[in-house]
């Protein structure tokens, strides 16, 4: 069993996570999530159980109530609607997904034509193409470079969800880049440090593994791409929710098996994926560290205080 790490919680994870805990600690129920507070549904079901209430409409949050915005961050348009209502709004944005928030609003005042490469209907997408609608044009694959259409070819930028897959990426950006020569790129890759680090440490085990199994919920874009790179490789690999959705016959063939985890899964969720496996097959259990994660993000004050309004927070 090859166990690869970096796995599991990423650093604008733990704070979103970290953030709600501290209101539902601090504050009476019911509590509003403006979206999953992360993409893992056994995280939401045990804030639900808390009485936690997630709602993907502003507007269904009563007058006054406190909401907590999600780590995958918001169009301008939801800030001014919750101060609307009176909310007070707790901003659990990762600092990384807010960092392409600031570029679309740069690239849109200095009148560039965006790119968003991303995954539309996606929380993230929504909102970062919230900044800039008349901008941004969406692009999911390189196909979809051809199909652009911008007033000044000369004056286009490219921005990117964060957790997408690091080849396609590349490979899109080349693309535009072969139409678009003069195209602007941000000072620094959008895609996140853990996005990259997963997938990496992923791809420097898989030449070992005969089976992968990758655990997050489907929800979740960068555990999506766990998956499909292990495919890409020839790895036969299975994303799973927990070892309820693991079949033994999975494991007929497989001498050696890879697990690892999106960046919104606890560690007791790997755990528990480990203890089902070895009270079944005799296990011989190795770490694959690609590199030791050192990064922390602070609770955002509106967390620590719980009492600003949300015009506080309008960008």
């Amino acid at each position: 069993m090859l166990l690869v790490a970096p796995r599991g919680f990423c650093a604008g994870v733990r704070m979103a996570v970290e953030c709600l805990e501290q209101i539902v600690a601090t504050r009476a129920a019911p509590i509003y999530a403006f979206h999953q507070i992360v993409h893992n549904n056994s995280i939401v079901e045990s804030f639900q159980l808390r009485g936690v209430v997630f709602v993907d409409d502003i507007d269904l949050v009563p007058h006054g109530a406190t909401v907590v915005l999600s780590a995958h961050g918001v169009a301008p348009e939801i800030y001014s609607r919750a101060g609307a209502r009176n909310l007070t709004v707790i901003d659990a944005t990762c600092p990384l997904v807010m960092k392409v928030h600031l570029e679309a609003r740069r690239f849109r005042k200095e009148g560039y034509s965006i790119v968003l490469i991303g995954h539309r209907g996606h929380d993230e997408v929504v909102g970062i193409q919230g900044e800039a609608q008349d901008a941004i044009q969406i692009v999911e694959s390189v196909d979809g470079v051809e199909t652009l259409h911008v007033p000044d070819p000369a004056k286009v930028a490219v921005l990117t969800q964060t957790t997408l897959s690091l080849d396609e990426t590349k490979a899109i950006i080349a693309a535009l880049k072969r139409r678009f020569p003069l195209l602007r790129l941000p000072h620094r890759d959008d895609v996140c440090y853990a996005t990259q680090n997963r997938q990496q440490a992923l791809r420097a085990a898989l030449p070992e593994s005969d089976l992968a199994l990758v655990i997050g919920s489907r929800s979740s874009s960068n555990t999506q791409r766990l998956r499909e790179l292990a495919c890409e490789f020839g790895v036969p690999s299975y994303l799973i929710d927990g070892s309820r959705d693991i079949k033994l016959e999975w494991f007929r063939q497989a001498h050696s098996v890879l697990i690892t985890a999106g960046a919104s899964v606890p560690e007791h969720m790997v755990t528990e994926v480990m203890s089902w496996l070895s009270e079944r097959f005799h296990l011989r259990v190795e770490e694959r560290i690609l590199k030791t994660e050192a990064v922390n993000f602070l609770l955002p004050v509106s967390a620590l205080a719980a009492s600003r309004p949300a015009t506080n927070f309008i960008p």
